[in-house]
C-alpha cells in the first residue's frame, strides 16, 4: 500500500466522525452509493488513492458493502447506530 494510501486510512480512522456513515446526507444525488466527489465533500483529503482502497469493486462507487467492510477494516469510523 502506498504512503499516501495509508496517511488517508489513519486520517479516516483516527480523526473524522461519522463520514460516510450517514450515508443519506453524504449522499447528495440519493442514488444510494458514494463518488470520490461526494466522500471528498465530507472529507476533502481524500485522494483518488484512499477511495480506491475502499472501493474494493473499482466501480468508482462505495456502496452499502463496501461502507461496512471499510468500517470493519478500519478504514472508515463506525455507524453510532
Amino acid at each position: 500500500m502506498k504512503p499516501q494510501t495509508l496517511a488517508v486510512i489513519s486520517a479516516i480512522a483516527l480523526g473524522f466522525p461519522t463520514l460516510v456513515v450517514a450515508q443519506s446526507s453524504a449522499d447528495a444525488n440519493g442514488d444510494g452509493v458514494l463518488t470520490i466527489e461526494e466522500v471528498q465533500a465530507v472529507l476533502p483529503d481524500v485522494d483518488a488513492d484512499g477511495f480506491s482502497a475502499m472501493d474494493a469493486n473499482g466501480d468508482g462507487a462505495l456502496d452499502e458493502a463496501e461502507i461496512a467492510v471499510a468500517q470493519e477494516a478500519g478504514l472508515l469510523p463506525a455507524t453510532d447506530g
